[in-house]
């Protein structure tokens, strides 16, 4: 029997999904389905030649570089001590209020994930120093946990995050644009996360008692001790925006400032030195092995023919383009909680990424709305990374109880798409008026 090139791409799929559920690594498994998908499609030889041009072709694409040099520099600011800088100004000024440890750790994060272009990594590095205070002040566990793995999820979306890096390499956006994009994005989350505290411990006064009340100059001091941080973002993301410098190049002023900071504070030695190495090596290649299984992917998918079908389908059914972004959402939603968002992000986007085009929404935007998605994802059970990271960090709390801090910050997740699909201004303001 022979069967149509779009029954073939479903067929892909869903071997896809198959090996993705046996643990097959995401890149291994596309790359395998990719190939024998084309091979059937195309023949065995042009199969072959894609398989032997593909990893070499685009491990070498210079945009790339962007990836290492910003795992880097986030390594390089977890060692250098930034974290503990930027939680001491946050608690000083955020701490005397009620919920205010926990608010401290959503700007923490917050500042942390404009270093580190991780959600993983800011969960950890921040759960490690905003735990022990939490607990110390008698916080609930469902709040505390909760703040920390909501917090943690902060460094996917606020620039530099490696999420927009991959969604502008297989989309062909601008990488420099979508940085840019998540920054008002990030900061509207991050308030909203701010304000959910503010309501939870107004509801229950007890789950979350106000610290002590720094001093003025104490206030000073912390900020002052947390102003190199606050620099590298400013030169490594503002020079971006004011057209100084390319994504690739900012992404290497910023690892080296951050590894010169780290050396000025005698915080990084031979031993810490090879740790940043090896972890930047092992990032980088985890990344780039899911890129170079996309890129054979892709091409077996556009092949096929599928995301055409269904984008023209769509349209045809003459809905709503509204009512198709939040069906689409919803099925963000749904993955999220089985798969891991780099998996959803670059086993969709082909097919996705066509309806969104056809229905006329901007692609830039698109990317905001579809990181914030797979930020909940993060947060969602069954998989929830970051709760079992956090999990990791306070094996005595049970997981139900960090389940059930996530959900307040879950629904403010929610509430941020929906304000930047009333406001797509929200995200387009600074990237429509960046400096080319």
């Amino acid at each position: 029997m022979t069967l149509d090139s779009e029954t073939i791409g479903i067929i892909g799929i869903v071997v896809m999904l198959i090996l993705l559920a046996l643990r097959m690594p995401i890149g291994i498994a596309m790359l395998l389905v990719g190939i024998t998908g084309f091979a059937w499609l195309n023949g065995l030889p042009a199969a072959l030649s894609s398989l032997g041009n593909a990893p070499y072709s685009y491990s070498t694409v210079y945009d790339l570089a962007v990836i290492p040099l910003f795992v880097l520099m986030g390594n390089c600011a977890a060692v250098s001590g930034m974290s503990r800088d930027l939680y001491a100004a946050a608690y000083a000024w955020l701490g005397h209020l009620r919920g205010g440890l926990a608010s401290a750790t959503i700007a923490a994060c917050a500042g942390f994930a404009a270093v580190s272009g991780s959600s993983i990594a800011s969960a950890v590095t921040m759960g490690r120093v905003c735990l022990p205070e939490m607990k110390r002040y008698k916080y609930s566990d469902a709040l505390a946990t909760g703040t920390v793995a909501a917090g943690g999820t902060l460094g996917i979306l606020i620039p530099p995050s490696t999420a927009f890096v991959i969604y502008a390499i297989l989309t062909e956006q601008s990488i420099g644009r979508l940085l840019l994009a998540g920054f008002l994005p990030g900061l509207l989350l991050s308030l909203l996360f701010i304000l959910t505290i503010a309501i939870w411990t107004y509801l229950k006064t007890d789950i979350g008692p106000p610290g002590e009340r720094a001093s003025r100059e104490e206030r000073m001091r912390t900020l002052i001790q947390s102003g190199p941080m606050i620099a590298i973002v400013a030169i490594s993301i503002g020079g971006i925006y004011v057209g100084a410098f390319t994504p690739s190049e900012a992404a290497a002023v910023g690892a080296f400032l951050s590894f010169a900071l780290a050396l000025w504070r005698r915080t990084i030695n031979w031993d810490s030195l090879s740790i940043i190495l090896i972890e930047t090596v092992k990032t980088t290649a985890f990344v780039f092995l899911i890129l170079i299984g996309a890129f054979v992917f892709g091409p077996f998918l556009a092949l096929s023919g599928l995301p055409e079908q269904i984008a023209t389908a769509l349209v045809a059914m003459e809905l709503p383009r509204y009512l198709i972004l939040f069906a689409l959402i919803l099925i963000y939603m749904m993955l999220g909680m089985f798969l891991e968002g780099f998996s959803i992000l670059v086993l969709t986007l082909a097919i996705v990424i066509p309806i969104i085009d056809a229905l006329g929404f901007d692609l830039i935007w698109f990317g905001v709305i579809m990181v914030i998605v797979l930020e909940m994802g993060l947060i969602s059970p069954p998989v929830g990374i970051n709760v079992f990271v956090v999990k990791g960090l306070v094996p005595d709390v049970p997981i139900g109880e960090i389940f059930k801090g996530i959900l307040p910050f879950w629904l403010a997740m929610g509430v941020c798409i929906l304000l930047l699909v009333l406001f797509p201004q929200i995200v387009l303001f600074i990237p429509n008026t960046m400096i080319r």
